[in-house]
Order: C-alpha cells, then sequence, then structure tokens
C-alpha cells in the first residue's frame, strides 16, 4: 500500500480507535521488550501477550460500535452500554477461565495483554498528538459560549 493510500485510509478510520489501537501496539511492544529479559519460555509469553493485545482490540471495537448504537437512542442508552459492558467483562471471565483451565497460554500475561486497553487512556494524549502531526491537523480552540441574557423570574401574582 502506498504512502498516500495508507494515509487517506488511516484518516477515514474512527480516530479514537486508530489512536486506542496505536497504544495498545506500543504497550505491547513494551511489555514484548521488558519480557525478552525475564520470561522463561518466550513463545509462551509472546502468544499470550499478543493474544491479551487482540482481545483488547476486539473489545475496543466492540466498545465504540456499543456507544454508536446506544447514543441515539435516548434513555434506553444506558441500558445498551451497561449490557455491552456486562457482555465485555463476562467473555474475558470465560476466556482467562477457559486458558487457566486449560493451560494453553499463561493467564497472568493475558491479563496484562488485555489491560493494554486500560493503559491506552493514559497514552491517548501523546498518541492523539502523533497523529495530529502525522495528518498535519490541530485541534480546534475552545471558544466561550456567547452568554443568554439573564431574565429576571417573573413573580407570581
Amino acid at each position: 500500500m502506498k504512502t498516500g493510500k495508507m494515509m487517506k485510509y488511516l484518516k477515514k478510520t474512527d480516530r479514537t480507535l486508530l489512536e486506542m489501537h496505536t497504544g495498545m501496539l506500543l504497550f505491547g511492544l513494551v511489555c514484548q521488550i521488558v519480557g525478552a529479559f525475564f520470561a522463561g519460555d518466550q513463545a509462551r509469553y509472546a502468544s499470550s501477550l499478543w493474544f491479551g493485545v487482540l482481545f483488547a482490540v476486539i473489545g475496543s471495537i466492540h466498545m465504540a460500535r456499543t456507544l454508536d448504537r446506544a447514543l441515539p437512542n435516548g434513555e434506553a442508552a444506558a441500558k445498551i452500554i451497561t449490557r455491552g459492558y456486562v457482555f465485555r467483562y463476562l467473555m474475558i471471565i470465560i476466556v482467562l477461565a477457559l486458558i487457566s483451565v486449560t493451560n494453553v497460554m499463561d493467564t497472568l500475561i493475558v491479563f496484562l495483554g488485555y489491560m493494554s486497553l486500560k493503559i491506552t487512556a493514559y497514552l491517548q494524549p501523546f498518541t492523539h498528538k502523533f497523529y495530529n502531526m502525522l495528518f498535519h491537523e490541530t485541534d480546534p480552540v475552545p471558544q466561550a459560549l456567547p452568554e443568554e441574557e439573564s431574565r429576571e423570574p417573573e413573580e407570581a401574582s
């Protein structure tokens, strides 16, 4: 894919998800580098870590889709968001339980990879600035709202 086409594709993607996924990948890379010095079984560590990061990416996409479905629904939005939240946490519990029982991967390392979803929140200001530089964009300057005319409440007679 040429650079111009890639830039167009990246600009069309959901900016928040792009920034989140970049943060997850950065966190995964840092954990992979640190794990290279401390992990005994490198293949098991890497597969567990990247499975957790992939699971976090899927969770972030589900979260974004849930929000997109919920926000236009007014008062029903809270129920939709709560169902999505419960679904994601049930899925992580089920997946971690299966991994723990089958011992196919390291449960704690999978959980570490999944926590990239949380770490992304702290990395977001940096990934946001990075993509602003990459796309040659700036954030809009916040403007104060015009003050409403203050009305005196009418006295009841």
